[in-house]
């Protein structure tokens, strides 16, 4: 039941801030019959088969199936957190995971933004961040993008109780480059600098290589996107020891066992296939080019992306329109109905004959 269809006699047995709550909106997951689902930014490839083997090989491990299933996991996650530490060239005192990379951000602003100064963030950027800071109660400063969509490092020079940004951010898929990130950094050494990189595999440079010189930095990501696995939930933060502390303090307080067995073992093996890995991403980043270029020739206006998606407009044609006629032949895109960017699409990269079925359509509706 939706909140809207409660009445305000059941409400009253609501805590007073949960009824002005304005929660996250998903991506529309649809049922629809021979559907391009090109809307949540989900990776069209598998995941590395050493995924599957892996779970198999939990439920089999006694001798009835799925018996290890009645044991509490690891509440520390330690082979986890060990092949990640390894893959990022890392050690572990700066690896930090949750069950997916929101419930991450949501301790990442219980640890650090509950401030009396206000958190800063880009006025068009991830919608979660809006929806923990009301969630939490936080004071909030939007700091608007540059004309070109870029982040605006000249903004985040105002007094602050922490910075967050998604790099390359959502929904544009526009990336700031490292050096301009010190730039935050370095006037925010009393403040945390959050860097949520959920696209950083698909072309950008990870701030990751800056966590050994800035203490006040956490770099968050997800295996959701580059790693194939949205349905298995594994999300993680980088950080100095001091501030990987923190994030535990907060989740041993809220859920001391947030990654389960399945999890664990698979995002082991998803890890360690680092081969597997990169061609997927390359594959993306191949196909995400191609798409560029076909959209281009239809006459649409693409902004740079170091996502697995574009964020794009046609200057003949309205946004809500194409997503509608889209929708019709059962192709899904997403739309923002929001100031600034109403006129644009965000369309996720698919296979290549995914990406040829959507051009088609395009180009008949444009």
């Amino acid at each position: 039941m939706t909140t809207e269809h409660i009445s305000s006699h059941l409400q009253r047995l609501w805590s007073p801030e949960v009824r002005t709550l304005e929660p996250y909106v998903p991506g529309e997951q649809p049922k629809i019959d021979n559907l391009l689902k090109l809307n949540t930014n989900e990776s069209p490839f598998p995941p590395s088969p050493k995924v599957a083997e892996a779970i198999i090989k939990v439920l089999n491990e006694h001798a009835e199936p799925g018996n290890s299933l009645r044991l509490y996991p690891d509440p520390d996650a330690s082979a986890l957190k060990q092949a990640i530490a390894a893959q990022q060239q890392l050690s572990v005192e700066q690896v930090f995971v949750g069950n997916g990379s929101d419930e991450v951000l949501a301790h990442i602003f219980k640890a650090f933004f509950i401030q009396d100064k206000p958190i800063l963030y880009p006025d068009i950027s991830y919608s979660f961040y809006p929806v923990y800071s009301q969630f939490f109660n936080l004071k909030v400063i939007q700091v608007p993008l540059a004309d070109d969509f870029s982040l605006d490092v000249t903004g985040y020079q105002q007094p602050n109780g922490g910075i967050i940004f998604a790099n390359p951010n959502a929904p544009t898929g526009v990336f700031l480059p490292l050096d301009k990130i010190e730039v935050i950094l370095q006037q925010n050494p009393d403040s945390v600098v959050v860097v949520d990189e959920a696209y950083v595999d698909f072309g950008g440079q990870s701030a990751t290589s800056l966590i050994s010189k800035y203490d006040n930095l956490v770099v968050c990501q997800t295996t959701s996107k580059s790693r194939a696995l949205a349905g298995l939930r594994i999300g993680m933060a980088f950080a100095q020891p001091h501030l990987i502390a923190a994030l535990e303090r907060v989740k041993n307080s809220f859920n001391s066992y947030p990654m389960d067995r399945l999890a664990i073992a698979g995002g082991v093996a998803s890890f360690e296939d680092q081969a597997y890995f990169e061609q997927t991403c390359q594959q993306t980043i191949d196909n995400r080019e191609q798409l560029v270029a076909q959209l281009t020739e239809l006459g649409f206006e693409v902004l740079p992306s170091k996502a697995n998606f574009i964020f794009t407009q046609h200057p003949q044609y309205a946004a809500m329109e194409i997503a509608a006629k889209l929708r019709e032949v059962g192709i899904i895109v997403r739309h923002f109905n929001k100031p600034k960017i109403h006129n644009f699409l965000r369309i996720t990269i698919g296979t290549t004959a995914q990406q040829n079925r959507l051009v088609a359509r395009l180009g008949e509706i444009c």
